[in-house]
C-alpha cells in the first residue's frame, strides 16, 4: 500500500515539471517572432517598396528637370501667431516653363526656404498651361489681362526686340520661351497679382489655326482678308507654327 501511495503521489509531480518547461518556451517564441517581423518589414520597406518609389520619383525628376525652366520670382517671410508667440516661415513664388509654349506658376509655404521653393515648384508643374506662339518667338496678337488691382498689356514684337518686361513678367516670358515681346504693367506691383494678370492675358491668346478650325475655314482665307493675294496668304498660312 505504501508503494502504491508513493507512486500515486509521485505521478502528479511529473506534469508539474513538464508544464514548467513549456512556459519558458512561449517567452522566447514572441521574441523570435518580433525579430522576424522586423526583419521582414525592414526588407519590404528598404528593398521593395522604397526602392520602387525612389526609382519612380527619380525618373520623374530627371525627366522634368532636363526640360523645365524654373524661375524664383519672390520670397516673403510670413508669421503665424500662436499661444506661445509667433511662428515664422517663408512663402515662395515660382514660375516653371519648358521654353516651348508651356508655363505655370505656383506658391508654397514652409518653415525653411528650400522646402517652400520645392512646394511652389511642384504646384507650378501641376498648373502648367499651353500658349500658342508665333514663329516660336513672340505672341500672335496683343492682349490685356487683369487680376484684382493688377493690369497688364502684352504686345507682339518684331524679331530682335527682346523681352521688354520687368520683374515677375520677365520670368514668365523667359520660362515660356518668348524672345520678343513688349509689356506694360499698370496698377499694383504685387508680384502675385502681376503674374496672375499676365496669365489671364496669356490664356486668351489664340492662333490662326485655332480660329480657322473653330469657324470651319482655312487659314489662308483668314490671312487673305488684309488685301494680300492668295499666293501670299497660302505662303503665310504654311509658315505659321504654333
Amino acid at each position: 500500500m505504501a508503494d502504491e501511495n508513493n507512486t500515486e503521489n509521485s505521478t502528479p509531480e511529473t506534469p508539474v515539471v513538464e508544464s514548467a518547461a513549456p512556459e519558458a518556451a512561449p517567452a522566447s517564441a514572441p521574441r523570435e517572432g518580433r525579430g522576424r517581423g522586423r526583419g521582414r518589414g525592414g526588407e519590404r520597406d528598404g528593398g521593395r517598396g522604397r526602392g520602387r518609389r525612389d526609382d519612380r520619383r527619380g525618373r520623374n525628376q530627371e525627366d522634368e528637370g532636363d526640360e523645365l525652366i524654373e524661375k524664383l520670382v519672390h520670397i516673403n517671410r510670413v508669421s503665424k501667431t500662436v499661444k506661445g508667440g509667433k511662428r515664422f516661415g517663408f512663402a515662395a513664388l515660382v514660375v516653371v516653363g519648358d521654353g516651348a509654349g508651356r508655363v505655370g506658376f505656383g506658391h508654397g509655404k514652409a518653415r525653411e526656404v528650400p522646402e517652400a521653393i520645392t512646394k511652389a515648384t511642384a504646384s507650378a508643374k501641376k498648373k502648367m498651361v499651353r500658349v500658342p506662339l508665333k514663329e516660336g518667338r513672340t505672341l500672335h496678337h496683343d492682349g490685356k489681362g487683369r487680376y484684382g488691382a493688377g493690369k497688364v498689356n502684352v504686345r507682339s514684337a518684331p524679331a530682335g526686340t527682346g523681352i521688354i518686361a520687368g520683374g515677375p513678367m520677365r520670368a514668365v516670358f523667359e520660362s515660356l520661351g518668348v524672345a520678343d515681346v513688349v509689356t506694360k504693367s499698370v496698377g499694383t506691383s504685387n508680384p502675385y497679382n502681376m503674374i496672375r494678370a499676365t496669365f489671364d492675358a496669356l490664356t486668351h491668346q489664340t492662333s490662326p489655326k485655332s480660329v480657322a478650325q473653330r469657324r470651319g475655314k482655312k487659314v489662308a482665307d483668314l490671312l487673305g482678308r488684309g488685301g494680300a493675294s492668295e499666293a501670299e496668304a497660302e505662303a503665310d498660312a504654311a509658315a505659321i507654327v504654333e
